[in-house]
Parts: structure tokens; C-alpha cells; sequence
């Protein structure tokens, strides 16, 4: 019953801006933690930014800090990633999560157990 569904992805240049969706569908009341991750090629996946849905309280790698927002739309059951100041170093595949538990680690790939099918997301310099 439960589904992540990524869209928004694409090719820019530097200094351009993406916003990345997710949306929700199944017993979503319980997801209490939601996350984006990012994984480039030859690397390990790694967190970007999580948000705690209920308080709507956000945390961010010090890496996209002051670049990257994260936000959600209650009443569509979807999360964004907004992405500003786009750098060539933010080429990867990026996918969302989620977790019915408050996630303290929030930038462990191990902690979700929900992920989306991710999208790709290019920056040319």
C-alpha cells in the first residue's frame, strides 16, 4: 500500500535551480520522518535533508546548507526538495524516504524503510 513517487528531476547549469517532488500515498499519518538522499556514481548514497512532518522542523547537510530547501504540502501528501545555486557537484541520482519513526539519524540510509524509485538530477558547469 505504501508508495514513494519521485518526479522533477532533469539538466541545468550551474547556478540554475531544480524543485525535485515526492509524492506520498499509504497510512502517511505514520510517516513521521521524510528525507532526500542523493547518490553519484562510484559513491555511497548520502543524506541531503530531512523533515520531521509533524513538527515541520527541517535538517540539512552542511554540503546544500543555505542552497537546498525542504518542504511539504500536507494536503497533497507530497515532500519537495527546492534547489537553488545548483553546483556540478550536485550531480547524482537523488531519491526520496521515509520512516514512521522520529529518525535521530537522520542521514543513515539504513533508517528508512520506504524509498521512492529516484530521479536524475544533472549539473553542467
Amino acid at each position: 500500500q505504501v508508495q514513494l513517487v519521485e518526479s522533477g528531476g532533469g539538466s541545468v547549469q550551474a547556478g540554475g535551480s531544480l524543485r525535485l517532488s515526492c509524492a506520498a500515498s499509504g497510512y502517511t499519518d505514520s510517516w513521521k520522518t521524510m528525507a532526500w538522499f542523493r547518490q553519484a556514481p562510484g559513491k555511497e548514497r548520502e543524506g541531503v535533508a530531512t523533515i520531521y512532518t509533524r513538527a515541520g522542523s527541517t535538517i540539512y547537510a552542511d554540503s546544500v546548507k543555505g542552497r537546498f530547501t525542504i518542504a511539504q504540502d500536507n494536503a497533497k501528501n507530497t515532500v519537495y526538495l527546492v534547489m537553488n545555486s545548483l553546483k556540478p557537484e550536485d550531480t547524482a541520482m537523488y531519491y526520496c524516504a521515509a520512516d514512521p519513526f522520529l529518525v535521530r539519524r537522520w542521514y543513515e540510509r539504513s533508517e528508512y524503510q520506504y524509498w521512492g524509485q529516484g530521479t536524475q538530477v544533472t549539473i553542467s558547469s
